[in-house]
Parts: structure tokens; sequence; C-alpha cells
């Protein structure tokens, strides 16, 4: 399932330069399973043309009120009525300032007031020079947009189309497109904060060499983004990836399991869920060699000596036991452990799930999942097991934050 499957999204351009962007933004809303209608001012017609809007949408572009191609001359009534939404971007300082006073001298400002409030949401995303984003009256109109409902997106930092580098960047398109699906998506975690570990660690031998395992941390990052979307503030300890942050998402990187230990503590406080996805590595070298171990053609091998890591998982749930409960109470810290295993999944991620006193452990086949765009989990309490099929990380992300709402809040508790 695309996950703008059935949505109709109106697209309003207003002039600037960041128009460009809204053609990777319109096809990008199309393979998301959306259909869009452009709305475009006269100024936006200057940067970018009606023809590729029109190529990008597969759909008639409107610029006029007075479009011949409704007969009842009443645009700006025909395409508000059956939006989801209103996505103006970009959006231009002037075109906000025309928003809040509610001035309606072309079609997309008569749309954008015309449309029905309570049931189509305007969405912006501004675009403009630093200057202009920074000056006093843009940030007070700002400020009132939001206090009046609409859905301010962001700007983006950067290098500026003048040759000047500061705010008011357009977002790029799948930021936007990442916003505009947390927006429609139900907000479960709303008021939560959720810690997440994610992605393998790295124990080092020497400098050069050291122990590691397959993880890819996708699973870890799907599921900080699910959280997000579901409207949490959202932690993501992330080892050694290389995978982009996903939208608004804070991210700590580490190596270790002792260095994933103390970013979980410095973190911990803050939670009120923790998701302990990564592949902590169990054993560690007892020591790591300040320099490369050569071999020296003796066909002898060094001898390595392991440790045990500390049990992140466990030592975060005994820590906080009878200080901070696993639901319920205020402040109360919801625990959720996965467990990788080979073989016999049922009944380890049963006897993990007891050693480490979780209420709720997930449990997937590690060679079977590591590294891949899809997963298939299990899903195991005191009660029992659920089993959930295989699906793209994203998809079971999504499914797990669900079940995770409902465990720890309880239903008459989600927000």
């Amino acid at each position: 399932m695309k996950d703008l499957a059935g949505k109709h999204i109106v697209l309003g351009l207003t002039g600037g330069i960041a128009c460009f962007k809204a053609a990777e933004l319109c096809r990008s809303l199309v393979k998301e399973g959306a259909t869009v209608q452009v709305v475009m001012t006269e100024a936006a017609e200057h940067f970018i043309t009606p023809v590729t809007m029109q190529a990008l949408s597969n759909r008639p572009v409107y610029g006029s009120q007075w479009d011949p191609r409704e007969p009842n001359s009443m645009p700006h009534i025909n395409l508000s009525r059956d939006a989801d939404a209103i996505l103006i971007a970009p959006a231009s300082a002037d075109f906000m300032a025309k928003l809040l006073h509610g001035r309606a001298d072309d079609l997309l400002s008569l749309l954008c007031l015309a449309r029905p409030a309570a049931s189509v949401p305007l969405i912006v995303a501004p675009a403009m020079n630093r200057e202009m984003w920074a000056h006093p009256a843009t940030q007070r109109n700002v400020a009132q947009l939001k206090a009046d409902g609409v859905e301010v997106l962001e700007v983006g930092q950067g290098e500026q189309a003048c040759g000047e580098t500061g705010d008011g960047r357009m977002l790029e398109a799948d930021e936007i497109l990442a916003d505009l699906i947390a927006f429609f998506t139900p907000k479960v975690l709303a008021g939560q904060h959720v810690l997440v570990t994610a992605g393998p660690t790295y124990e080092a031998i020497d400098p050069v060499r050291g122990i590691t395992n397959l993880s890819s941390g996708k699973m870890g990052f799907a599921i900080a983004r699910a959280a997000r979307e579901a409207g949490a503030d959202v932690t993501l300890v992330a080892g050694p990836v290389s995978l982009p942050t996903p939208r608004a998402v804070g991210r700590v990187n580490v190596k270790s399991a002792r260095d994933m230990l103390t970013a979980v503590q410095a973190h911990i406080e803050q939670a009120t869920v923790f998701v302990a996805t990564a592949a902590v590595a169990d054993w560690r070298p007892a020591t790591a060699a300040d320099q490369k171990i050569k071999k020296d053609g003796s066909g002898d091998t060094p001898e390595l000596r392991f440790i045990e890591n500390p049990d992140i998982l466990a030592t975060v749930a005994q820590s906080l036991r009878g200080q901070r409960g696993f639901r319920g109470e205020p402040g109360g810290l919801f625990c959720v452990g996965f467990a990788a295993e080979s073989h016999d999944l049922l009944s380890h991620a049963s006897a993990k799930r007891t050693r480490k006193g979780v209420p709720l452990l997930v449990g997937n086949i590690g060679p079977a999942t590591f590294g891949q765009d899809d997963n298939a989990l299990l899903l195991v309490d005191a009660q029992g097991a659920i089993e959930v099929p295989r699906a793209s990380k994203l998809e079971l992300a999504r499914k797990l934050i669900a079940e995770i709402a409902q465990r720890a809040l309880g239903p008459g508790q989600k927000q």
C-alpha cells in the first residue's frame, strides 16, 4: 500500500525559484498514490511552466478564477471540496501575508480562503531569502498562521539562489513528502518520547580490525520514523551504519556496546518508550591493541580473549524497576526488546523476554532479515505470541508502533 493512496492533494505554487522543487514534489506525491491538482499563481508561471506541471500531475493546471473549463465559474469552490489537503510549495513571503489577512485576489489565495477549514487542512512550505525569512513581519505572520490552524513546515538552511547562505530555503521534495505522510498519520504517540537503538556495534581488536555483525540498522531506523510519524519525539542511538537520519528524528552516533549504553543512559530519563532494536555484540576483546597486529610469517595466530559486554536492555529495565513503571503512571517507561535468532525463535524469544524483564519482546530470524528491506516478526508477551507476516520494514515498524501505543498507553489513554 502506497503511503498516500486515496489522497487528493491540491498543490499550489507561488512565485519563487523553489518552483523547480515543486516538479519533483508533484512526481513524488503521484508515486506515493496521491492524485494531484496543481494551481499556480501568475508569478509561479515565470519560474516553471504549467505544461511541466500538467505532465507530472496528469491533470490540467489551473491559474485563473475565470477558467472557462468550470461551467459555474467557481474553481475556488470546485477544486477545494474534494481535497484531503491544500499544500502550498513554495509559499512566498507575499503569499503567506495574503493568507494571514484573508486577501483573495487570485485563484490560489481565493481557493485557500474558501476551503472548508474543518475538513481540508492547509499546509505551507515557506521559501524565501534569509533576510526575508528572518524579518519580524514574516515571523509574526508565521506565528499567526500557526495560531489560525495552518500547518507551517520548517525551512531549510544552506546556499540560496541569490548567493547568500542561511535559513529560508524550501525543504527538499523528500522532506516535504515525509512531513505530509506524517501529517496524515494518527498521532497515537503524541506527547511521548521514544528512544530507539539501531544497527550493530563494533568492538575493536586493533585500530583496523574489529568484531561486528550483519545488522543494517534498517528496522531500527524504520521504527524511529514510524514513531515520529505517530507524534512522538524520537531519539535514535545508531551504531556504525550509513543510513540517512529519518525526518525530524534526533540522532546519536555510537560505535561500541559501551558507547551505546552510555548514550542510552544519557537519554533514558526523558524517554517514555524504549525500543532496543540494535544488534549489540555480546562480547568484546578483553584488550584492544594500540597498533595493528602484524602477522610474522610463522603461522602462529594471536590469542584473543573475550569478555562479556553490558546488556543494555536488561540494565535499563533492572535499573528503573521500582522507580519508573513499565506502563500506566506518568513518567513510566515501556521497554521493548528485540531478539535476532538463527533457530527456535519462539522458545529463545520467550526466554529472553523473561530473562530481561520486559513486557514485549520482538523476535526475528537474523540471517533472513539482516540487510534486507523486508522482514517477519514475532511479538512475544506474557500472554503468548503473535506472528506478523513478512512485509517491508517500514510497514512492520508502523504496525509495531501501533502495538506499542496500545500496550504502553492503554485503550483509554491514547492521545
